[in-house]
């Protein structure tokens, strides 16, 4: 399927010229003549890029952009300005554009812009889904944790942990099926902060129960093996 693009400019003539040579050029164009219209197109078609002039009737092309970004609205945005104003080109850039041409330009440079940024974009978001992937993921029955983004749930809801219960319960996972003592746990979770004291476990092993146990007395996950330990291990 061809990308869309939706081309904002209030100059009847840059907008046709745009129009056939981004279509002669594959893609799929969608035009808009002032900045409300073109926000209001950007938010119902969801282009895969927008060429967005500066000047516009109603609102101008910065606050579009702005716009956009506050929506978040993460559009590739190449601007075009008939100014050769460095002001307003760096505010766009930090608003939120990907890239700018100044008037009067070639339509073939445009459309080369216009490949660029989407091959740049596409590049990107390929490396954040692989990014995405690598990102360690423990799973154990309907508990799933991220221990890098610091973040746990359970059948989907996110879980409210304090710091030791979170340590405690991926200490637990990456040792899923292992009985360990409380002292290991006293170890690994506390550093032998509260050497000696091994009830600091046994009180955060019941926290932990209460989140993610549907009956705490009879827990699925979280086992007691008796004159051992604790251990955590997939339900039956």
């Amino acid at each position: 399927m061809s990308q869309k693009l939706l081309v904002v400019e209030d100059e009847i003539s840059i907008s046709t010229l745009l129009q056939f040579n981004l279509e002669q050029a594959g893609f799929q164009v969608v035009t808009a003549m002032d900045g409300k219209s073109g926000l209001k197109k950007a938010e119902s078609v969801v282009p895969d890029l927008i060429i967005l002039d500066l000047m516009l009737p109603e609102m101008d092309g910065l606050e579009v952009c702005k716009e956009l970004r506050l929506k978040k609205l993460n559009i590739p945005i190449l601007m075009l300005t008939a100014k050769d104003d460095e002001f307003d080109k760096v505010l766009g850039l930090e608003l939120g554009a990907d890239d700018y041409m100044t008037k009067p330009f070639s339509p073939r440079e445009v459309v080369a812009r216009v490949k660029a940024i989407l091959r740049r974009t596409a590049a990107a978001g390929t490396e954040f889904e692989k990014q995405k992937e690598e990102v360690e993921h423990l799973r154990i029955g309907e508990v799933d944790i991220y221990p890098e983004n610091y973040e746990a749930y359970f059948k989907e809801k996110a879980l409210e942990l304090t710091p030791k219960e979170f340590e405690l319960l991926v200490y637990l996972a990456r040792h899923k099926g292992r009985v360990l003592s409380r002292e290991q746990l006293l170890s690994a979770v506390w550093n032998y902060d509260f050497v000696g004291d091994t009830r600091i476990v046994d009180v955060h092993i019941s926290h932990l129960r209460e989140k993610i146990e549907a009956n705490t007395r009879k827990p699925i996950y979280i086992k007691t093996i008796r004159g051992l330990g604790y251990k955590l291990e997939e339900p039956q």
